[in-house]
């Protein structure tokens, strides 16, 4: 199972999201090829709800502790509430270029 897999599920199984968006975005990051250590996560769950951004992330570090221990290096996160979703229209940002020496920036 992959490293991306796990996310989805850990994730899944703790929030039941409404939404779920695991994105592997180590390939733009200076890492070996199909490295699984820098990812996109958006969740939409109902469980935020009354929840401030600060709690929703620690929830969501709480969840993947053990991959942040281990191969997970960064975590970009988009937590939202279906209301804020719905209020978004379904999107998220564009995830910045990596300032670490992207392998998509090289040339």
């Amino acid at each position: 199972m992959t490293i991306q897999q796990i996310i989805e599920d850990k994730i899944s199984g703790r929030l039941s999201p409404a939404y779920l968006e695991v994105k592997n975005e180590s390939h733009t990051h200076n890492v070996p090829p199909d490295s699984e250590s820098h990812f996109k996560v958006t969740v939409v769950s109902a469980q935020f709800d009354d929840k401030p951004l600060v709690a929703r992330h620690r929830l969501l570090y709480e969840i993947l502790a053990e991959e942040l221990a281990g191969s997970v290096h960064a975590l970009a996160l988009h937590t939202l509430t279906p209301t804020e979703w719905a209020e978004k229209g379904g999107k998220v940002p564009v995830s910045p270029p990596c300032h670490g020496g992207s392998k998509a920036s090289a040339s």
